[in-house]
């Protein structure tokens, strides 16, 4: 087999020291194939199979491929891999080997074609803007600690500089800091990027795209993954030129950020005795779970005064050994319980990797994060803005509903996808609907006054303010006393279901599975089952429709329907929706009587045996729970409950 071989240099700025980045480096995780070569024999591609580590130096490393054979079948599963690395208005994938199931997809050459893509589309974008050509945009990088971001930043780089962009290194950053990074002068960049993947694995990273304007829709994304397929295509069958290192200017960026918001709670709470220090007094306790979230420990709350003493996780691990950093996790919320309790902390802070989720634990250790969260916003922004509609996704409690209409607000539910319930609060305020808060379940949440951004540290930062104010207030009572009235769902589960198909068709066989559900329900097999249905969204009583002359682009199906009987009235609700994440389907249900969920699954399982559905698709299993065997919804698994009908007869 004939081989030829080719020098790739990778800058390597990062935050490690030499020793750890050789360990890093080093791994035959990180040291997979990075470049696509020609032979030296006309029409006939090579793949590098093996790569040599020959030197490292602080800021390079030097390596040598050779190279292999490989067929145009390869070639095409390879490309289409590229557009499945959008994950809604993201970019995700598998960047170390160490799952099980799941190959490494998001290589340097794949980011940077991505990335070479995302600078051309902010060139052309200014370009229209100004009503002429631009010769060059500026672009920052940020990324959280994840060991795979120093490798991947190279691959940044070089896509930045081939699309004819000027990149800047802010090194370990946020989220919201990235898209901050466009708007706080003097950086005002032309766009930003953020590598992360949230609070996925440590073998899994990310790319987030901002511009001055916000983050971008998934169907922009998309648009820059086709292109980004189309160049990765055409470099599969040429000659390479030199990857040649590419020095980007380091910025101190987060230490602008941080001042940005210490300088929000001095004005806003502007205390009459410390102005500079207004957190004199209070214990915060600071859970960052390893990301990117301990500068707000060091770089805010201290120098505000507060006492921090006890906070956890604050150091930067792309491994994150201790547990998952997500305001969701039970585990990261009951340590910072425990933390809150044992130090008489009056607050406790849980941030998700990149810091655009968090979540908070109050004086007494109750966790308030899913709908609680919202509450707790909605509670805080309704004081200062009566009256304003609150847009959260369909997946929030009927309590929430009544929460929210009894201090006078208005509750919109529309799609999940955080991106989803952003844009619709943007929408309803251009069309004249007073909208000022906007939050997903999860834990994103977005403020008119902050430009639309999902930013978990200015959420606290408004918690915290409201927090002194009523201190100052005279009140005795902590931050948990504003949702001491917010009923909690009698039930709420969620279940998975993984589509069991080739990762490419997994979104159409998905919706699928959707759409038949819709179908089931509307045919009225189910007595008491109705879809809610208002405008182009699917949700409950309350939800403004949807004016839009030309509705937004779906990013996954998803349909809620709601419960009632005789006895209790309508007492529940199924949402059923595709991941935009994983190939799988995401079921929630919720009641708010004892044995409700159980209940509503039984009716369809009981339909199912006596022959009245047809809620499967063809001859052949399409989808698994990630549940137990004796789930009460395998009416949902096809071929599983034809099996069981089979040992009934």
């Amino acid at each position: 087999m004939a081989t030829t071989s080719t020098t790739l240099v990778y800058n390597l700025h990062n935050n490690i020291s030499s020793s750890k980045a050789n360990k890093f480096l080093c791994s035959p995780k990180l040291l997979k194939p990075t470049k696509f070569i020609s032979s030296p024999f006309p029409h006939q591609i090579f793949q590098p199979t093996c790569l040599t580590l020959t030197r490292y130096r602080t800021s390079q490393v030097l390596i040598i491929c050779n190279a292999a054979k490989f067929d145009k079948v390869a070639v095409e599963e390879d490309v289409d891999k590229i557009r499945r690395l959008q994950n809604g208005s993201d970019v995700r994938g598998v960047a170390l080997e160490g799952e099980k199931g799941r190959t490494v997809d998001l290589t340097p050459p794949a980011v940077e074609a991505i990335v070479e893509s995302f600078g051309e589309w902010v060139m052309d974008g200014l370009s229209m803007e100004r009503g002429a050509p631009v010769e060059t945009a500026k672009v920052s990088l940020g990324r959280d600690p994840r060991i795979s971001g120093a490798l991947l930043s190279a691959a940044v780089f070089s896509g930045l500089r081939r699309a004819g962009c000027v990149p800047f290194d802010m090194g370990l950053a946020t989220t919201p800091a990235c898209f901050m990074s466009t708007l706080l002068f003097p950086f005002n960049y032309d766009a930003s990027i953020m590598m992360t993947a949230s609070h996925l694995p440590y073998t899994r990273n990310g790319l987030k795209f901002f511009t001055a304007k916000g983050g971008l829709r998934s169907t922009e994304v998309e648009k820059i993954c086709d292109r980004a397929a189309r160049k990765y295509a055409n470099r599969l069958g040429k000659v390479w030129s030199r990857f040649d290192a590419v020095v980007p200017a380091r910025v101190d960026f987060m230490s602008t950020y941080a001042k940005h918001l210490r300088e929000i709670i001095k004005e806003r709470v502007d205390h009459p005795e410390h102005y500079e220090t207004p957190l004199e007094g209070f214990k915060i306790i600071v859970n960052a779970g390893n990301g990117s979230g301990g500068f707000f420990t060091y770089d805010v709350l201290d120098k505000l005064g507060a006492d921090t003493f006890g906070s956890l996780n604050l150091e930067p691990d792309g491994m994150f050994p201790n547990h998952i950093p997500n305001p969701e996790d039970k585990v990261a919320m009951s340590l910072t319980r425990n933390a809150v309790l044992q130090n008489s902390a009056d607050l406790g802070i849980v941030f998700d990797t990149d810091v655009d989720r968090s979540g908070v634990v109050d004086d007494t250790g109750n966790a308030i994060n899913g709908d609680r969260l919202i509450a707790l916003m909605s509670s805080v922004v309704l004081r200062e803005h009566p009256g304003t509609t609150i847009v959260t996704d369909a997946r929030t409690s009927m309590a929430l509903t009544r929460f929210i209409t009894s201090r006078g607000g208005r509750h919109c539910l529309y799609r999940v996808g955080y991106r989803n319930v952003i844009d619709k609060g943007i929408q309803l305020n251009k069309d004249g609907v007073e909208t000022h808060l906007m939050m997903e379940t999860t834990g994103h949440g977005a403020l008119k006054e902050n430009y639309f951004l999902d930013d978990g540290a200015y959420m606290v930062v408004k918690i915290i303010i409201e927090m002194v104010r009523m201190k100052l207030g005279g009140s005795n009572e902590g931050i948990g006393s504003l949702i001491k009235d917010l009923e909690d769902p009698g039930e709420s589960v969620e279940l998975r279901m993984n589509i069991v198909s080739e990762p490419k068709y997994a979104k159409e066989k998905g919706a699928h599975v959707i759409e038949t559900f819709k179908q089931y329900i509307e045919e009225g097999r189910l007595e008491g089952w109705e879809l809610d249905s208002c405008g182009d969204c699917w949700v409950s009583e309350g939800c403004l429709v949807d004016s839009n002359d030309v509705p937004f682009a779906i990013d996954a199906h998803m349909y809620r329907a709601k419960v009632s009987d005789k006895e209790h009235g309508q007492h529940g609700w199924v949402h059923i929706r595709q991941s935009i994440h994983n190939p799988n389907i995401a079921l929630n249900f919720q009641s708010s009587i004892p044995g409700g969920c159980q209940s509503m699954t039984r009716a369809l399982l009981e339909k199912k045996r006596r022959g009245e559905s047809k809620f499967y698709l063809g001859s052949s299993k399409i989808a698994t729970f990630d549940a137990a065997p004796d789930t009460p919804v395998r009416w949902l698994l096809g071929e599983e409950v034809r099996e069981e009908e089979e040992r009934e007869k």
